[in-house]
């Protein structure tokens, strides 16, 4: 039986946290070692996987990551590498597409709110506190963060290569990737760390940081 190569990053977190930014780092060094790789990024296939959608509500929300989940588990069993950017809020919904792909990492990409409404070049962080957007998550509705994820990187204090090596360093922990591989990636020879029964894989000691303070209820998207 052919072995499997392919896998799902899928990564979540508030509007602006930096999930497209951590999506095409990873891509270009997946594709140094000849990877298949995908990006299903939730603001640039709206048109194509859910344009019939009118609200933002929760029902919308969980619709657009249950497609994504689909479409991820259909490339993932195909042997390519995916990496989703999707706010995907909801706990249920990035439940049930951790029970529908097989070979799946989750990583919460973390950015404290008052920093997300500084560095919001969009302005809509502002536009939904003063009541012009509804249904904005992290404002007027709540963000629901992980409590397995793979991976978490704060993105206020870890830079993207530093979010990215954790990702990596999981990757092969999970036995997704091959040190060899991650030895053209990084440049160094990295060690898959031994994992807990019934735990995720955890990050790198080197690239491990204080936890940045969690969003309050009704501050996150």
């Amino acid at each position: 039986m052919a072995q499997e190569t392919g896998f799902t990053v899928w990564l979540t977190g508030m509007l602006g946290a930096g999930k497209t930014t951590l999506a095409g780092y990873i891509e270009a060094r997946l594709r140094q070692v000849g990877r298949r790789v995908e990006v299903l990024d939730e603001d640039d296939l709206s048109d194509e996987l859910w344009a019939e959608l009118e609200t933002s509500g929760k029902e919308e929300r969980l619709t657009v990551a249950r497609r994504l989940g689909f479409v991820s588990e259909l490339l993932t069993r195909n042997d390519v590498c995916v990496l989703v950017a999707c706010g995907s809020p909801d706990k249920v919904g990035r439940d049930e597409n951790r029970r529908r792909i097989q070979r799946y990492i989750e990583v919460y990409v973390d950015c404290p709110t008052e920093d997300l409404i500084k560095r919001d070049s969009t302005g809509k962080y502002k536009k939904a506190l003063a009541g012009e957007i509804p249904n904005f998550v992290g404002i007027t509705e709540p963000y629901q963060p992980p409590t397995a994820a793979e991976v978490t990187v704060h993105t206020n204090t870890e830079s993207v290569e530093e979010g990215a090596l954790q990702i990596f360093q999981a990757l092969l922990d999970l036995s997704f990737m091959t040190a060899e591989e991650l030895k053209v990636i990084t440049g160094t020879r990295m060690k898959a760390q031994p994992k807990k029964k019934g735990k995720p894989a955890k990050a790198p000691a080197k690239a491990a940081k204080k936890p940045a303070t969690a969003a309050k209820k009704g501050k996150k998207k």
